[in-house]
Formats: structure tokens, sequence, C-alpha cells
């Protein structure tokens, strides 16, 4: 669980560190453990190790792929949850001990008040607990404290059975303090009682509660003759609990943009009811008046103040939705097939300013840039033939990538008519989506790859490595500009950040790095690498040559023990002198291979035979693992590598899907079989690419003929489809299509 902007606000208060001692501190860890252990339902040694590893400075996929026999085998996202977990809960506990301290330090901290304080699970909790002590501006209830009325306030809420309410209350009348009646001596103590009412920390855990599991969410537009995207929610009610998060975020914009106008009903009548059973005690004077002071609490006080934390609540679960959707997208979508072994010209279409055309060897090597303007206004088709086929017969072009872009479906149907005429060779061609190929393009990291190209011609680069190594490309943009998410612009950036910043850290790792190819881009997200020791790698490289092992990288100015000892194992060295430098084996395990080999009389000098892979498949982890010294999970993922040297994850995973002709929406009729490439998954469906200008949605509802609880159970970023078209609206320019096979 991440924390609310209003949360992190809190915990910025906290300015002054307070001293512990060990054995507090050690009571403290404890504390935290025991309560991740049980939030996320693990075993408490498995946490505490963790926790232990983490503090040591070790990465989280370092941990994951190489301290299984520490961990129990927990997993990336496990260990996530975890760091996660521990950050709130320290600084949770970081703001116990301060408000604790500035509770004491105005004489009203009372054992049973710590006690409450230190046994809050949640920033909520402490906060609510803080709120009656907390300094506040200038309210009604300040100036009555301030005119002596507090006693009147505490004889109202001590509902005496005899006495006049208006008799006790002529006794504060003073010019000197500003209190001129009887009446304004009343009211002065019924807006302290308001006051801490509703600063009262159980009346506010209910009312929240209530808020949240009762309450309805109603919007109307504020100029219902406009026309927007958001006219469904212009008259629109759905209970607060079971607002999926997408309608949260989209009434959250819709409500910034000023087009609509948000409220938050509740029943006020049980609200009302359970506050007075908290406040009101029996018959008596003031009985009337603590009713009135309830109605106003809640009213004036409680309502918009709970209201605004409801729908922060709202939003950050929908946050957390729309992040994790995004996360899980971006790691499909860097996890693609690589295309390897083929000569791609890119293309970034355009219309006035003309298709950029950028050659590329199947290393990614830019070998040639040009210029054509096949599209309006200009319509130099054959001039564009012409120099598209120079470049295909002189280079031994195999593919064309077009970025999907501006003037993208011209520049397809070109294409597909330049491929017909071409019959000397096999030609095919994608579309790929050419999100944040702009935003490279004009990076500094762009400029300092390519510094004598423009823009379009640095972007028409991208477009055409994408497709040859998509997470090598992809990994040189901000993750948030690639666009495979929904509502990104509308969660904490900072929150975003981080959990995009961990997915492509984990897909980087889970595929290795060539070190003595990969970009600095690419070398800053390995485990215990950052930008500084990225760039020193390469300059290392570039100064000295290609690494010939991984020790050498210990001789990388900055690039440490425990920096080495948390990148090795995810860079690759595919022509060096030791073989398994190539594989995920850790220079820490090598004695273990060496060993093995012995063991089995083997030579490594056999790693990729068919003989030795056979051998290793029949080796049994659990019976050699403590012969070799080494923990089984450890000797299975060594079998495993030594099985498949240099092998990539990625290759596994299903080709993109290449096209000859074009297919246009007019082609489209209900009933029509199509195979096409989930571009996009979001929570009320999941895009298809299936040819034609704008992609196809197959709506949650048509994914399965079983009930689907998200579309991500179903379908993911990159996979190749089946589809029907359900129907076609050429005004609108949509498609929409089912995943369940017509009868």
């Amino acid at each position: 669980m991440s924390m609310s902007k209003e949360e992190v606000l809190q915990l910025e208060e906290t300015k002054k560190s307070v001293e512990l001692s060990e054995e507090m501190k050690t009571v403290i860890q404890e504390r935290i453990q025991k309560q991740i252990a049980t939030e996320l339902q693990l075993p408490a040694g498995k946490v505490k190790t963790t926790v232990g590893l983490l503090d040591e400075g070790n990465t989280i996929p370092f941990i994951a792929r190489y301290r299984k026999e520490m961990t129990g085998e927990l997993d990336e996202n496990q260990l996530r949850d975890i760091e996660e977990r521990l950050t709130y809960l320290r600084n949770l506990e970081s703001r116990k001990l301060e408000v604790i301290r500035l509770i004491d330090e105005q004489g009203k901290l009372t054992g049973e008040l710590k006690t409450a304080i230190e046994q809050s699970v949640k920033l909520q909790e402490v906060e609510d607990l803080y709120r009656p002590y907390r300094q506040k501006r200038k309210t009604r209830a300040s100036v009555a404290k301030e005119k002596g009325l507090e006693p009147l306030a505490e004889w109202i809420l001590s509902q005496p059975r005899q006495g006049n309410l208006l008799a006790e209350a002529g006794k504060y009348v003073s010019e000197d303090k500003g209190v001129a009646t009887a009446e304004e001596a009343v009211q002065g103590a019924m807006d302290i009682i308001a006051e801490n009412i509703a600063d009262d920390a159980k009346i506010r855990t209910w009312v929240r509660r209530y808020t949240y599991d009762q309450g309805l969410l109603r919007t109307e537009a504020k100029n219902a003759e406009l026309e927007s995207v958001y006219e469904m929610y212009y008259s629109y009610q759905e209970p607060v609990r079971k607002l999926p998060p997408h309608r949260i975020l989209a009434i959250n914009r819709g409500e910034r943009e000023d087009v609509l106008k948000v409220l938050l009903e509740v029943q006020t009548d049980r609200i009302h009811d359970y506050i007075g059973r908290q406040i009101i005690k029996g018959p008596s004077p003031a009985k009337d008046t603590l009713a009135a002071v309830i109605e106003d609490a809640y009213k004036r006080l409680l309502a918009p103040s709970i209201e605004r934390e409801v729908r922060n609540e709202m939003t950050q679960k929908a946050e957390e939705k729309a992040i994790e959707v995004f996360a899980e997208n971006l790691r499909n979508l860097l996890l693609q097939a690589p295309v390897k072994g083929k000569v791609v010209l890119g293309v970034d279409p355009a219309y006035r300013t003309g298709c950029k055309l950028a050659v590329v060897d199947d290393t990614g090597k830019m070998l040639e840039i040009a210029v054509t303007y096949p599209t309006p206004p200009n319509n130099k088709v054959a001039e564009a033939k012409a120099k598209f086929r120079k470049l295909i017969e002189s280079y031994g072009v195999e593919l064309i990538v077009i970025g999907n872009g501006t003037a993208s479906r011209e520049t397809e149907q070109f294409v597909a008519e330049l491929i017909g005429e071409i019959k000397e060779r096999k030609l095919q061609y994608l579309i790929v989506n050419e999100a944040g190929a702009s935003v490279y393009s004009a990076s500094k990291l762009a400029q300092t790859e390519f510094p004598d190209l423009d823009v379009a011609e640095r972007s028409a680069i991208s477009i055409a490595r994408r497709l040859q190594d998509p997470l090598a490309e992809l990994v040189k943009i901000e993750p948030k500009a690639i666009g495979v998410g929904q509502y990104q612009h509308d969660v904490t950036q900072k929150r975003l950040d981080e959990s995009l910043t961990f997915v492509v850290e984990s897909a980087v790792n889970h595929v290795g790095v060539d070190v003595n190819t990969a970009s600095p881009s690419l070398l800053s997200y390995v485990s215990g690498i950052n930008s500084t020791l990225a760039k020193n790698i390469v300059k290392f490289r570039e100064e000295n040559g290609k690494f010939v092992n991984r020790a050498q990288l210990q001789k990388v100015p900055r690039l440490g023990a425990k920096a080495f000892e948390q990148c090795a194992g995810f860079l690759r060295i595919s022509e060096g002198k030791n073989p398994l430098d190539n594989t995920p084996i850790h220079p820490e395990s090598y004695d273990v291979v060496d060993k093995l080999f012995r063991e089995l009389k083997l030579e490594l000098s056999q790693l990729g035979s068919q003989q030795l892979k056979e051998q290793l498949q029949q080796v049994e982890p659990a019976e050699l693992a403590t012969k070799l010294g080494v923990g089984v999970p450890t000797l299975r993922d060594i079998l495993d590598s030594l099985q498949r040297p240099g092998r990539d994850p990625r290759d596994e995973l299903p080709a993109p899907i290449f096209r000859t002709d074009v297919l246009q929406i007019e082609d489209l009729t209900a009933g029509m079989e199509l195979q096409g490439t989930v571009r996009n998954v979001i929570d009320f469906g999941a895009f298809v690419d299936i040819g034609i200008k704008n992609d196809g949605l197959v709506h949650i509802s048509q994914l399965s003929d079983t009930f689907v609880k998200h579309p991500k159970d179903v379908v993911a970023v990159g996979d190749t489809v089946t589809v029907w078209v359900l129907s076609v609206d050429l005004k609108k320019g949509r498609v929409s299509l089912t995943m369940k096979k017509p009868s």
C-alpha cells in the first residue's frame, strides 16, 4: 500500500529525530516484521531475512535470483511488497514517535493515548488521534476558547440533570472578553463542542467507514449542452464502494476540467444517531443543545473533511489499480519477442514534411537516412517508390516498419502497393506503436547518439529498432511516455514512476544484458548499476575494447565489490574467455559448476552441446546439492542455465504479425474472423490491432465464454489473438470485436 499525498505531507511534518535505545529499535523492528508477515501472509522468518538483505543494500532482482535459499524462493512481486510495506511502516513508526513527543510537550499525553498511538497500524489512525492536539489556524472554537468559554462547554457536556442553560451561560457574559449575551456564550460553547466531536478519533473512524460503505457518488453536468467525452456522467450515480477504478479516475478528470459537479451523498440520520449515542447520556437541560451541536459538527466540520478523505481513499485505490495495469502492460510490451537477423527500413510517416526513412542492419546500426513525399499534399508517389526500391535493393531490406502516427495509414497504403509490385524478393511490413519515439528523439540521449540528425530522422531509427529489440530501444524512453495504460496522467506521478521503473528493472534483469553492446540507458537498469556506472562501463569499453570476462568489470571506475556482486550475474559476455559469462550463473557459483563438471566427468568446452544437455537433464538436484555444497534452488537454476547458454527468454514468445496488404474499416463485416495483436489492456477490455487505422475493442464481456474478473487475466500486451467482428461504426471509426467463437 502506497501513501496518499496527504499522508506524505503529514510525514514531512516530522522534523525532529527521536533518540531510541537499541532495545527499542529492536522492538520496533520486530513489530514491523510481524505486521508485514501477517498482512502479506508470509512466514515471519522469510520476512526477517528479506528485510535484512534489503538493509544490506541488495536489490530485489538480485535477491530474487541469487538468494533463493535465504528467502525461501520469494518472487520479485513478494519482495517488492515487503519493501513497500517496510518503507511505509518505518515511516509510520517515525510519525508515531513524533506525535507522542508533540502531545507530551503539551502535557496532555496519557498512558491510554500513548498505547493507542503505538498500536495504530495506519497513518490515518495516528493522525486521527493527533488531530485534537494539532495546532490549528483560527477557528470558531479557538475564538470561543479565547473568550473563556471552555468551562461552559464542559458543563454542557457533563449533561447535569438539573439547571438552566441560559442562566449558566449568563455567568460568562463579559464585555472585556467580547461575550455580549448568554446566547452568544452558548453559541461559543457549542462551537467548542462541535470541534471536539469532529476531532474525536473514534467518531471520525466510524463516519469515514460508513460514508465509504453506504455513500452514493452522484455526478452532474455543469453545462448539459456541452458536448464532451464525459456525457455518460452528466446525470450519473453509483455506490462509492462499487465504483470501478477507471470510472473514479474519469470522474476526477471531468471534475478537474470543470465539466462535472461531483457530490458524495450519505444518509445523515444514521450518522447523527451514531454520534448522539457517543455524546448524549440521557435527559438533561442541555440535550436539545447537544443534538443541535451534533448536526452542526457533522454538516460544517465532519462531512466536508470526511468527504475529502473518502474521495482521496477512492482515488488512491483507483490509482493503485491503474498503475498495476499500466505496469503489467509495460512489462509485456518490454518482453515482446525481438525480431533478429533482419535488415529493417523504419518509416516515420508525415504529410507536409515527408516520410523520414532509416535503414538499420541486423544489429541496429544505422546505414542510411532519407526522406520521401508519397502522402498529401506532395503526392510524389513515383519518386518515393524509386527511393524505397533503391534502399531495399542496396541493403537487402526484408521488413518495413511504419510508425502509427500522423499519415501512417496513407503510408501503409503506399507501402502495401509497393510490396505488391516488388516480385523479386519477399517483403513484409508492420505498423508499430511509436508512442514515446518523439520523446526519445528530442532527448539529450538521442542528440548524443545521433548529433547530426534531426528529430524525425532519429524517430525513424527508433521505430525500426523497437521491432528488432523492443527492450533495448524502449528503455531509452521515460516509461510513462510509452502509453500502454489508462489515465496515466491522472495518477500520482511519483508512485507511477517508482512502479514503472521497477517493471523496467525487472524486465531488463530477467532478460540479461550484453555488456559489450548495451547502451548506457539499458545498463542503468541492471541490478546495482546507476546512470553514472552505466556511463563508466561504456567509456571503459570504448577505451579498452570489449570485455572478455566478467572479472574485468571490477576495473571500471567506481564499480566496487557490492555493485559487482549485484550486477555480475545479469551482464553477459557472448564471446568471452569463459563460456559461463554468457549465462545467468553468478560468478560466486563458478566453483559449484567446476565441482559439478568434475562430479559428472564433463568438460566446460561441451557447453551448448546436445550431449551435455542430455546428461544434465538426468541430474537430480536434491541428491547432488549437498555434495556440491549448494542449495537446491540455486543448483536447479545452474542446471537450467547450463542446458541453455545464451538463451533469450523472449525467443519463446510469439513473433509479431507481419502484413503484405491493407485492410480498410470499410472491408469489415459482422462475423469476419481476423488475427490481431493486443496493443493495450485496460479495466473494461482490450484494444487489438487488426490492421486498420484504429485498434478494435474487445469489451471485457467478450473476452471469454466464462466470467472474467479483469481483462489481464485473459490477455496481455503483445498477445496474438483470434477475434471476430461484432459491429462497425464507420462514422466514429470504431470496431467492436469478440474473442467468443460464433456458434
